[in-house]
């Protein structure tokens, strides 16, 4: 059976160009991990994120390998790193504060996985790989109307991208709407989707989504 790879079935959310674009993101499931900091702190919370986050996701995976046989489980491609961020105290993304970043970071999960898989799974990584599981969550989250982007080079060099999203937003009767909640509470975020590894990549050579959060004017 092949393998769904949902950055190739939906290229509309994770393969944009490098021009801004109008979107309306679904309903997605999602394990989310909340934490402070620079996320190139070796030590730091983001890295502990990580290894918890691909722990769950690769545990729900190779479940199939188990007793533990999920009801409607079929095969894929774990989706890519993403991160909602922003800065204490700001809605935006201050890239010269890195020590004051606030961030989610999740990984999207197939359809089948319920809070009963997830809960099974925060029971085996806990069990088998001794991690602190009480910081991971599962969410389901309908992002909205957003405008995106494909950002090629470093992440420094990101604000030049939002700059280009920022002019879209005004030239077409949009407003940013970071900051403000959707209606299920969750407050909406400036996010990016990672689909290069920076372990392997040159700097000048990742690819990252980053997808802003906006209202019509007229609403």
């Amino acid at each position: 059976m092949e393998k769904l790879d949902y950055k190739k079935e939906y290229k509309d959310l994770y393969l944009p160009k490098t021009k801004p674009m109008l979107i309306q993101v679904p309903n997605m499931k999602f394990i989310m991990i909340k934490g402070k900091g620079n996320p190139n702190s070796e030590s730091g919370e983001y890295q502990e994120a990580l290894s918890l986050l691909y722990a769950l996701s690769f545990t729900i995976k190779m479940s199939k390998l188990g007793e533990n046989q999920i009801k409607g489980y079929f095969e894929y491609v774990v989706p890519p790193l993403e991160g909602l961020w922003w800065n204490e105290g700001n809605k935006t993304v201050d890239y010269q504060q890195k020590e004051k970043f606030e961030w989610i970071s999740m990984i999207r999960q197939p359809e089948f996985v319920t809070q009963e898989v997830f809960d099974w799974a925060c029971q085996e990584v806990k069990k088998k790989k001794g991690l602190e599981v009480s910081k991971a969550e599962f969410v389901e989250l309908e992002e909205g109307l957003c405008v995106q982007m494909l950002h090629k080079g470093s992440y420094d060099e990101e604000p030049k991208t939002i700059q280009a999203i920022e002019e879209y937003i005004q030239a077409n009767q949009l407003k940013n709407d970071i900051g403000n909640k959707l209606k299920s509470g969750r407050v909406r975020r400036h996010h990016e989707i990672y689909l290069s590894d920076p372990r392997k990549a040159k700097a000048e050579n990742l690819k990252t989504v980053i997808r802003i959060p906006v209202v019509r004017e007229k609403e």
